[in-house]
């Protein structure tokens, strides 16, 4: 399968192979299918979340397209089946509405990151979720950032993408950071950002929600830099044997390492953890005052 094929830091792709050997790609998926249909299939998946995750294409009729473009045979019915199961399915587009409207699970949110110009911590928080491929299964990390410090803030990793993985990393952020009134969290569109129980518990703290733009993963690049610092340097070199195993490595990555190690050039080469200290004390945690260690969700 591909990611036998194409293991965690190796850079031989299926389409390169191909190539080199003189076998067309549908060729390659046709006699794939019929003689490892467990393979093919989780290879399927692994492509379908590339798309819907990475490069934000949520319509299934459009990552058919990209799927067939790859060298796949395949239909929209199988694609929109496959993308249902794995909750990937965006929400429809919404007019944008101003006013608070907690009853409508499905609103969508202006873009207020993109004119904001800050100033101290736990002024903007974005969020993102990507996933990690193991043998025959997906786990899916979803975490929080404050953009003042790159620091993570909040993380969380389980195996279903839905609204239990991001609320897990949404609490482990508020419980750590105790953020003032008008915080604001900036997402994509996708549901389990809008789903009523995650607005209504960012509006608990009266934080204030911002999306991107639909297809526009720039909107949300501070997140989707540290997606990929995470897969580069943490993901792809590693073979993880199951879930908790994901959940111990990551979480010592993002505390021990990202936070406290990892030099930022935007940070004048210092790590966020060693940022944060250098700034004054109420500034660090304006809703207690105090200097908090990270902890992941290890449960």
């Amino acid at each position: 399968m591909k990611r036998e094929m194409q293991m965690q830091g190796e850079h031989l792709t299926i389409g390169q192979m191909c190539e080199a050997s003189g076998v067309s790609r549908a060729t390659f998926y046709r006699g794939w299918q019929a003689k490892e249909p467990n393979a093919e299939h989780i290879a399927l998946r692994d492509a379908i979340q590339r798309l819907a995750l990475k490069k934000r294409q949520r319509g299934y009729r459009l990552v058919t397209q990209h799927l067939k473009r790859e060298g796949w045979r395949i239909n929209h019915k199988r694609v929109l089946r496959l993308m249902r199961e794995d909750n990937l399915l965006c929400i429809r587009r919404r007019g944008f509405v101003i006013t608070t409207d907690s009853n409508h699970s499905w609103k969508i949110y202006p873009n207020l990151a993109r004119s904001m110009i800050l100033t101290g911590l736990n002024q903007l928080w974005v969020a993102d979720i990507t996933y990690v491929r193991l043998r025959w299964e997906f786990v899916y990390v979803a975490v929080i950032l404050d953009v003042y410090s790159r620091r993570v803030v909040g993380w969380s990793v389980q195996k279903q993408i839905d609204t239990k993985l991001t609320l897990a990393a949404l609490e482990l952020a508020l419980n750590q950071r105790r953020p003032p009134v008008g915080l604001v969290h900036h997402s994509d569109r996708g549901v389990q950002y809008a789903c009523g129980a995650y607005v209504q518990r960012l509006e608990s703290h009266k934080i204030v929600l911002s999306m991107s733009r639909p297809g526009n993963p720039w909107d949300n690049a501070w997140a989707e830099s540290f997606m990929k610092t995470l897969k580069a340097e943490e993901v792809y070199a590693q073979r993880y044997r199951d879930l908790a195993h994901v959940r111990s490595s990551i979480g010592r990555f993002i505390e021990d390492i990202y936070n406290n190690e990892r030099l930022h050039s935007s940070l004048s080469y210092r790590s966020p953890a060693e940022f944060e200290y250098s700034l004054p004390l109420l500034n660090l945690n304006a809703g207690s005052g105090e200097r908090m260690p990270l902890r992941g969700d290890f449960a």
